[in-house]
């Protein structure tokens, strides 16, 4: 093991507006070796998030900025190669914050063990990750939709926007929603229980194509994306209707603060409540979330998209790729394969 090198990828510098290659480095050291309490993890898969835009900035945050020269985070799913925390073994498969590389060592406190046969190791870093229990928390927990509602989600075919519309489906809603191509929109209403979707690239006023969609009005926006979009579903939102601020990724790269959306006054008129939400501040709902969605998955009332590539020295592209919307479903990087 300690002839081994570990690749990993570290800050280079920030970022002004879009990230580029050249704010990552890929450096090689030495495999580590756990001291006592901690866990060295042989990293399988990793997933790269809309959130950790915000990392690489440096600003305070709910959680603290990446720095410059340091391996970058994310959630991670691996095995473990050497234990010496009581409760995890080698062998065991776990899934936590751990780093940009190929092998990790961390507090085994901060690790939770999964289990290989429940499903694709990589799903729990998508559809029982996160992203699911983001869905979830945001559509259930902040928006409390209910049946019969129409709810209206901003970047549907990604991560967490795929899973809310079957969420919604299963809950009794109507779900609408929005995506970056016509192929992506075609892939709402066939995989992701949206029974309409539109193309917001269209030249078309968003405002008048979200109403066309959702005649009625919208009961709960679940909102990924912000800019235009944001601003045509708040102009289509029905009295008392409720908004799961959830991301803003139009506006991560910006260079200045942009002017937030016009048209607030409705907020009043139409006493809407707009929450943002930060899904780890809601524990139980997502342990909730997962024993759930282990049946949904099993009964096929979940269906589940990722978009693969391979190596630690991809991440960056696919990281970019992903915030520039070139992804379907989750981003995951495959930094190694699932032994038999």
């Amino acid at each position: 093991m300690a002839s081994k090198n570990n690749k990993q990828i570290c800050l280079a510098s920030r970022p002004t507006g879009w990230v580029t290659a050249e704010n990552f480095e890929l450096t090689e050291r030495p495999v580590p070796k756990p001291g006592g309490g901690e866990v060295l993890v042989r990293n399988v898969f990793m997933s790269v998030d809309p959130y950790m835009r915000g990392r690489m900035n440096d600003v305070k945050s709910y959680v603290p900025p990446f720095q410059i020269g340091e391996v970058l985070q994310a959630s991670v799913v691996g095995e473990v190669i050497d234990s010496q925390y009581d409760g995890i073994e080698t062998g065991d498969y776990v899934t936590g914050m751990l780093g940009w590389e190929n092998y990790s060592v961390c507090d085994g406190r901060t690790l939770r063990k999964v289990h290989p046969g429940l499903a694709p190791l990589s799903y729990h870093l998508g559809i029982l990750g996160m992203p699911g229990m983001t869905a979830y928390v945001g559509l259930m927990q902040i928006a409390k939709a209910k049946p019969g509602d129409t709810v209206f989600v901003s970047a549907a075919s990604g991560a967490v926007g795929s899973v809310v519309g079957q969420l919604a489906k299963i809950c009794g809603c109507r779900a609408v929603g929005s995506a970056g191509s016509d192929d992506k929109v075609a892939l709402l209403t066939k995989d992701f229980g949206y029974e309409a979707g539109i193309n917001y690239g269209c030249s078309e006023s968003l405002a008048v194509r979200v109403r066309e969609a959702c005649p009625k009005g919208i009961d709960v926006l679940f909102e990924n994306v912000g800019g235009e979009i944001f601003e045509a579903a708040l102009w289509n939102m029905r009295d008392y209707g409720r908004v799961a601020l959830c991301g803003m990724i139009a506006n991560y790269n910006d260079e200045e603060l942009q002017p937030g959306p016009r048209g607030m006054m409705l907020v009043i008129g139409r006493r809407l409540t707009i929450q943002g939400f930060i899904v780890s501040d809601h524990p139980e709902a997502c342990e909730e979330y997962v024993r759930k969605a282990v049946g949904w998955l099993k009964d096929g009332k979940l269906k589940y998209r990722e978009t693969v590539v391979e190596g630690i020295e991809n991440a960056p592209q696919a990281f970019i790729d992903m915030l520039k919307g070139r992804n379907t479903g989750k981003q995951i990087v495959k930094l190694a394969d699932v032994k038999a």
